[in-house]
């Protein structure tokens, strides 16, 4: 197919615009949509984010707009939106032919849906993968290197897009497995919730060495369960982004965890305003789907049952601690 030469990127939050970034870097002509005309002042005339990543400026090749169907005219779309906003945003592109990657991480909390499930359905027919990997996106934005996994069923198009995102401090790997990669980025976000909370109540590094190995043992039971590959959910977009968001309070996710775990009312967190906590949403998703499929996930139950304040913390603590001894990789 012919090179990727234009990228439109929807959404214009701090990775979107690192998205942007790398893009750019790579030889892109790119253009960021926002729904606010007032971001998209700031982009065109200041060369900056200003509401998120206002430190980076911004690289000559990005553009920015308001008209969804200017950003859409695109070869390639990134979706780049929150999980819970995908489908919204779906339903309101132009009919079109572009190959649409899905960057944000997640499930469907009202349908416990896969995100690229989520677009399929409003798009029949469109070329649909998935983007998901170790990144934090000011890193990416400033250039430091990285790197992720896009999945693709399609070959052709999965080596393209890799082509036209990577670049010189960006490296993209192709892999057909996108149930893999899209388990991988939901199921991390529980588990750096967990390991936030053991942070956050003073734990020690044992424990949160034990809830991430054993948390790595959940995301690929699940995963398997749903026909992911092992080796995918111990690649990049598994195992590698379950060892940053849950090493770093840099992650949303683990630093909401770490304040829950110091006594914070989780329904406190959620009013205030700020960083979006994926992880927060794909607890419930994540346990509905290992319900239907009859998986144990022991640390990703806890943390639903935390979230939705019918178990307390050292509850939660206790029933772990007291599981039945078993082989280990056992279920």
């Amino acid at each position: 197919m012919a090179p990727l030469q234009t990228i439109g990127i929807l959404g214009a939050g701090a990775w979107g615009t690192a998205l942007a970034q790398a893009a750019a870097r790579a030889g892109r002509e790119v253009v960021l949509w926002a729904r606010d005309p007032a971001l998209v002042r700031s982009i065109r005339e200041r060369r900056v984010n200003s509401r998120y990543l206002a430190e980076v400026a911004l690289e000559p090749a990005i553009g920015a707009s308001c008209d969804l169907a200017e950003a859409a005219a695109a070869d390639l779309l990134l979706l780049t939106v929150p999980a819970q906003s995908l489908r919204a945003l779906t339903r309101q592109l132009p009919a079109g032919t572009a190959p649409l990657v899905v960057a944000a991480k997640g499930l469907e909390t009202a349908t416990g849906q896969r995100l690229s499930q989520v677009v399929a359905g409003e798009r029949p027919g469109s070329r649909i993968a998935v983007l998901s990997g170790p990144n934090f996106a000011r890193e990416v934005a400033l250039g430091l290197p990285a790197a992720t996994t896009l999945g693709c069923a399609d070959p052709e198009l999965g080596r393209a897009v890799a082509a036209a995102l990577s670049g010189p401090s960006f490296r993209v790997y192709w892999t057909d497995d996108m149930t893999g990669v899209e388990i991988g980025g939901a199921v991390k976000n529980v588990l750096a919730i967990a390991a936030g909370i053991v942070a956050g109540r003073g734990l020690g590094e044992n424990a949160r060495a034990a809830l991430i190995t054993r948390g790595l043992a959940e995301l690929a039971r699940l995963g398997e369960a749903e026909g992911a590959r092992r080796e995918t959910l111990m690649g990049l977009s598994g195992l590698g982004d379950l060892l940053l968001s849950a090493g770093s309070l840099t992650s949303r996710n683990m630093a909401f965890g770490h304040a829950i775990g110091r006594g914070v009312d989780p329904d406190a967190l959620r009013q205030h305003p700020g960083a979006l906590v994926e992880g927060v949403f794909t607890a419930a998703a994540v346990m509905r789907r290992a319900q239907d499929l009859g998986v144990e996930l022991p640390i990703c139950a806890a943390v639903d049952a935390i979230l939705a304040g019918r178990l307390e913390i050292e509850a939660a603590l206790q029933s772990l601690m007291r599981r039945p001894l078993k082989m280990e990789g056992e279920p």
